[in-house]
């Protein structure tokens, strides 16, 4: 196991920010503290070689200019919260608008947009590298004195953990997920619409035209949305026009760490399992993507990759009928959620 330590580059205030490599059995992940973002994850193939499965840039730069929110660490609230406002103890709170009705992923300048404070350790399970990200009472409208910190890490087992912390002084929602574009074949520039799935959720939250909730939870049986046995993003996508970009409501109770979701690429034999403690999960397949000029010449387009963010659900600040996501003194908020990989 290794950790090492670089900078990435240098912000407009002379800031540095760091990029850490962490290496553990045939796994290599780097993120950098800018964003608490993965810019690379590294896996071995079937017929041998490894190559880099996650979208990105190839610097500093790119991440600093980026409207995808590639491999970022998302919050205060991860997803849309509807007319960009919500009332908590009966006072209204007024959030940025970043989408004509909706604020998305904490307005303009959420924290995938900040420079962490960050720190790399090693246990005996694992390396991590922790980020800590101090989020002020009225930042992005959102109140109470709030401390976020995310710790990501491989272990020796081939699992990367992701840990997610956060307190604040006042009650807050509170939502904190990772942006992370996979394409398992190692190939950017590529669809990912090929690659299987399988989601375990019996239902997924209905949204409107503008992907904003209406508050039911639909069935996913028999439908575009069913992933429940494996099968390719794309068989069933002419149901979802555009892709998808909906939260499936994972089965089993929220709090204990259970299976999520599963991914194949049939080409190279790369799997993914994902196991989360959170109520559902974001299946989103890169669907605005357009001509974006990522790292080692890749240009992206859309279904170019795919993201599973696991998360509470949208608009759960004004949503009564969705699982809690307001937390504050009383009720720190934790999550966790685990990536296994496998070469089939």
């Amino acid at each position: 196991m290794k950790i090492s330590k670089d900078v990435f580059g240098v912000l407009s205030n002379g800031k540095k920010a760091h990029l850490y490599t962490l290496k553990a059995g045939d796994i290599r992940l780097c993120v950098s503290s800018f964003g608490a973002a993965w810019t690379s994850l590294t896996l071995p193939a079937s017929k041998g070689g490894k190559s880099d499965v996650l979208l990105g840039y190839s610097n500093l730069d790119g991440y600093i200019g980026d409207a995808a929110y590639m491999g970022a660490t998302i919050g205060r609230y991860a997803g849309r919260i509807s007319g960009a406002r919500f009332t908590i103890e009966g006072i209204e709170h007024e959030l940025g608008a970043n989408e004509p009705r909706s604020c998305l992923h904490g307005g303009a300048r959420g924290f995938g947009a900040r420079l962490w404070k960050s720190e790399a350790y090693e246990e005996s399970d694992g390396v991590f590298v922790r980020f800590e990200l101090e989020s002020p009472d009225g930042d992005g409208g959102f109140p109470g004195n709030l401390v976020a910190a995310v710790s990501y890490g491989i272990t020796k087992t081939n699992e990367i953990v992701a840990v997610y912390e956060a307190t604040c002084d006042a009650p807050c929602p509170i939502n904190l997920a990772n942006h992370a574009y996979f394409n398992l074949s190692g190939d950017g520039g590529a669809s990912i619409l090929g690659h299987e799935a399988l989601i375990h959720a019996s239902s997924y939250v209905e949204t409107d035209g503008d992907l904003i909730p209406t508050g039911q939870l639909l069935p996913v049986k028999d439908g575009a949305f069913d992933f429940r046995a494996r099968k390719p993003i794309g068989r069933d996508m002419g149901a979802a026009p555009g892709g998808y970009d909906h939260c499936f409501a994972i089965d089993g109770d929220p709090g204990d760490l259970r299976l999520c979701a599963e991914f194949r690429d049939p080409a190279s034999g790369r799997a993914m399992i994902v196991y989360t403690t959170q109520p559902g999960a974001q299946f989103y397949t890169g669907n605005k993507l357009a001509a974006v000029r990522g790292k080692a010449g890749a240009v992206y387009g859309a279904h170019s990759g795919f993201c599973l963010e696991t998360q509470r659900f949208p608009d759960s600040p004004n949503r009564p009928e969705f699982p809690s996501c307001v937390f504050g003194p009383e009720r720190p908020y934790v999550e966790k959620s685990a990536f296994a990989f496998e070469i089939e």
